[in-house]
């Protein structure tokens, strides 16, 4: 069908990404609201909003029923979910379905398979893509753990199987740390995702992770190269580059093969991620996950390849062909993008809602500046505090970072503490700048050199 009317089920930024796509291509957009959000930019730019509920997003974002029945009285085409929020509910895509609109996403039964870690890795290893090693399945008891553990030994990963965003995730060194951290990741498991299921992988030293952006129709499947994401905190990405810099010619062959034939394998239409873990020592990767959604660093992609993916993704909704052959897609440049949180990074990071006062966006050649932001915006204190993605592109890493600087100089967000200066500093980091990190880096790196720096600063003022 062709899809002439989006209601775009999220907020923020990629709610903005969702209705400027849409706008290219000459679809009408519906945006869904929380009474917070009444005044956010997408509800501004938006043809048509609707107000879905309260501000807690059990009322209003996560609520299937509210939105469904919005876009049923707008009378929509198709719901974008963009990331987080419903994007990848099953339940969600199958009610959009059912009320005779289109889901642009994945269908609920590849939603399903692929959302559930232990049944994605079955698929994974059926496909030939290599796994972690570790549970086979879904473990139910600390006796299925212990024998686990003592096949692949420690440290040793527990890990939810609904799970994501580094919840319900814990780390075992030994026996003793098995027995008490499996009841708890459970029970954290349960409360968040509802679903206590848990499975275990061995941990990885020194890893690295790298993640392929795939694009299918159900019919045929391309990747658009892999992003390098080790750059987190609590599991948290916080800066994302592509290509991965460091990854051999033949690795990264491998590794975005390995990708398209799990996409072949479950009949993946739209735009979704495969991640893995790669051991720079042995040159391996393993595959961690499938995100059935698009990503928050889909733009480094963008940068690198030139193709819009979020349009693309509505297109193959609407029922086209991928307008893409893999012979097409090639990656030129490099592009690091940094993720701009209303947070306090000299004070734990704590979340920091308020008003912008002041806003100055940086202008040239390869920068862009994805974002919910605008002078006098009041940015409510009950979600995500992403506010905004600075993303460049050079022809080198060098150039990149290089301009990557420049333009962090040249964003000025006033009104709020923002994560900026951390960005300046990780731009600046030698080790960063060689490349030589993990993703264990980061948060040694704040305990160090960061608080160092934080605390030289304070001295100063």
């Amino acid at each position: 069908m062709t899809i002439r009317s989006i209601l775009v089920a999220n907020r923020g930024e990629i709610a903005v990404r969702i209705i400027r796509a849409a706008r290219a291509l000459g679809i009408h957009t519906v945006q869904v609201h929380s009474a917070a959000d009444a005044d956010m930019l997408a509800v501004k730019l938006a043809d048509a909003a609707v107000d879905i509920g309260s501000p807690a997003p059990k009322k209003s974002y996560l609520n299937i029923a509210a939105v469904v029945d919005a876009a049923k009285a707008a009378g929509v085409d198709a719901v974008h979910p963009g990331y987080g929020f419903l994007s990848e509910n099953a339940d969600f895509a199958d009610a959009v379905e059912a009320a005779g609109m289109v889901f642009i996403g994945p269908k609920g039964d590849a939603i399903r398979l692929l959302g559930d870690k232990v049944a994605a890795r079955e698929v994974a290893a059926k496909a030939g893509v290599p796994t972690v090693p570790g549970s086979a399945g879904r473990l139910s008891t600390i006796e299925e753990a212990r024998a686990v553990a003592e096949r692949t030994g420690f440290p040793i990963m527990i890990k939810a199987a609904a799970g994501g965003g580094g919840r319900g995730i814990r780390i075992a060194a030994d026996l003793a740390d098995l027995e008490r951290h499996f009841p708890q990741a459970s029970a954290e498991a349960l409360a968040a995702f509802g679903d206590g299921g848990l499975y275990l992988e061995k941990v990885i030293t020194r890893a690295r992770h790298v993640e392929v952006q795939i694009l299918g129709d159900g019919q045929d499947f391309i990747h658009c190269f892999e992003r390098e994401c080790s750059l987190q905190r609590r599991r948290q990405k916080v800066w994302e580059e592509a290509p991965s810099f460091l990854l051999p010619a033949d690795v990264r062959a491998r590794l975005c093969e390995s990708a398209v034939a799990l996409a072949r394998a479950v009949g993946y239409r739209g735009a979704g991620t495969v991640e893995y873990l790669y051991d720079e020592a042995t040159r391996e990767f393993y595959f961690i996950e499938v995100n059935t959604r698009i990503q928050v660093e889909h733009p480094v992609t963008e940068m690198i390849t030139g193709i819009d993916l979020v349009e693309e993704m509505i297109r193959i909704a609407g029922g086209a062909p991928l307008s893409i052959r893999q012979a097409d897609v090639a990656a030129e440049g490099h592009a690091i993008e940094c993720r701009i949180n209303a947070e306090d990074p000299a004070r734990g990071f704590m979340p920091a809602p308020g008003t912008i006062t002041r806003l100055v966006v940086p202008e040239g050649e390869g920068i862009r500046f994805d974002t919910m932001l605008y002078e006098g915006y009041t940015i409510p204190p009950f979600y995500d505090s992403l506010v905004g993605k600075l993303v460049v592109w050079a022809e080198t890493r060098e150039a990149c970072l290089a301009r990557l600087k420049g333009a962090l100089e040249g964003l000025a967000i006033e009104g709020i503490p923002t994560t900026i200066p951390l960005h300046l500093a990780l731009a600046a980091d030698d080790s960063v700048r060689r490349g030589a990190f993990d993703t264990r880096f980061l948060e040694h790196w704040l305990e160090t050199e960061f608080a160092a720096r934080a605390g030289a600063t304070a001295e100063v003022a």
